[in-house]
């Protein structure tokens, strides 16, 4: 395992799901990817074309933006979530209703190969191989992303339900 708490850590490459469906969606998106790029420990190699989704859990609500990231990161695991949740919070996300509408959402997919089982941060993400809205992105660009039950993000997509919902929107 890498250290990536050292500062001259070699970067490692991650995949991050980011989702909007509250307000100028895109604007959101584009704030977000905005300040990753500026945060320290933090640059953007890779962004996919936004997606048009349908909600996913049992709450009533509009469709939304989806899009992945890929980034090479020096920061550990826990600090990449934590600067995640500072970016939803500063953009204005409230967490009041599970799978509920969300200014902005930014899910850590994968930290490399690394495997992680902590309270509030599982990755790889174990339920991305399941979602449409995960899957069609990513592999996108990352098509050998590697997931939690040994598939690429490819390969899951060839037999991931739901994805006639999934609509490339126009840049």
């Amino acid at each position: 395992m890498t250290d990536t708490s050292a500062g001259n850590a070699a970067p490692t490459r991650c995949a991050l799901g980011l989702g909007s469906n509250i307000g100028d969606t895109r604007a959101h998106l584009d704030k977000a990817v905005e300040c990753l790029g500026a945060t320290d420990g933090i640059t953007v190699v890779a962004r996919s074309s936004d997606y048009r989704t349908p909600p996913w859990g049992p709450v009533s609500q509009d469709d939304f933006r989806n899009m992945c990231l890929l980034v090479d990161t020096t920061l550990p695991p826990r600090k990449l979530l934590e600067c995640c949740l500072a970016i939803e919070a500063e953009i204005g996300r409230v967490r009041d209703i599970r799978w509920g509408p969300r200014v902005i959402d930014i899910d850590v997919l994968l930290y490399g190969a690394q495997t992680v089982d902590e309270p509030d941060l599982e990755l790889p993400h174990p339920r991305m191989g399941e979602r449409a809205f995960v899957l069609v992105p990513l592999s996108e660009i990352w098509p050998d992303a590697p997931l939690a039950d040994g598939r690429t993000a490819s390969e899951a997509l060839l037999t991931c339900p739901d994805l006639e919902g999934v609509v490339k929107l126009e840049a």
